[in-house]
């Protein structure tokens, strides 16, 4: 069986309705808690087959309350992508994948966001994705990746919401397993939140069915693509 890391950042942030899809597939995950005492970033790749950086809730990885752990977990994503193992970015896990990977990250404030994700060319590597999908954000900062990533997926002013670098690493600006009970308790633990919530909110509730099916599909190709696929 295959096992990811899986750093979490918050107590309310965490895999979602992908824990489903990966255990379905014989993938296993453990959660390392760096905000928890005691707890220590893995220092290597070693253990695992693959690295999952989800989201931070309000703390960025160049603005406002920076992730106390940002130093360590970029260490492990850049050891992750010299082993050629997968990545997933999340959140401000993608704008960790994108500095890990030499790209960066700019200043931009905190924001609850759901858009229509629009599918890029085919011949881009975006094929296993739907051709539209609702993607549920909430962060802070942006992910500026390197030049040579693929952009596969762009909310419907053109901007970037999921790229690609190199063969088996992914950077979600969206949490392609949000729900809602996920968002409401970002709110409740941080003092800090976004701009009409409870609008946001509604609107999240609305789209829900949507992003279980979009995700069913996302899926299928993520497993492939990253090689987490594992065996009969």
């Amino acid at each position: 069986m295959r096992t990811l890391a899986v750093l979490q950042h918050t107590d309310s942030e965490y895999l979602g309705l992908m824990e489903d899809h990966f255990e379905q597939r014989g993938i296993r995950f453990r959660y390392v808690r760096p905000f928890v005492p005691g707890t220590v970033v893995p220092a290597t790749a070693e253990e695992f087959d693959g690295l999952v950086l989800l989201g931070a809730g309000p703390r960025g990885v160049v603005s406002g309350d920076l992730l106390p752990s940002l130093g360590p977990e970029l260490r492990l994503t850049a050891d992750f992508l010299r082993r050629e193992l997968p990545v997933i970015g999340i959140g401000a896990g993608a704008a960790m994948l994108a500095v890990a990977a030499g790209g960066g990250a700019e200043a931009a404030p905190l924001r609850f966001c759901l858009a229509t994700a629009e599918r890029a060319a085919a011949e881009s590597g975006a094929a296993w994705l739907p051709e539209r999908f609702p993607a549920a954000s909430y962060l802070r900062d942006r992910p500026l990746p390197p030049a040579d990533a693929a952009i596969l997926a762009r909310n419907e002013g053109g901007a970037p919401l999921l790229f690609q670098i190199g063969p088996r690493a992914l950077g979600f600006l969206f949490h392609p397993g949000m729900k809602t009970a996920m968002l409401e308790d970002l709110v409740m633990e941080f003092p800090e939140a976004p701009d009409d919530i409870p609008a946001g909110l509604d609107a999240l509730r609305a789209a829900q069915h949507a992003i279980a099916e979009a995700l069913s599909t996302m899926m299928v190709g993520l497993v492939v693509l990253t090689g987490l696929m594992a065996p009969p």
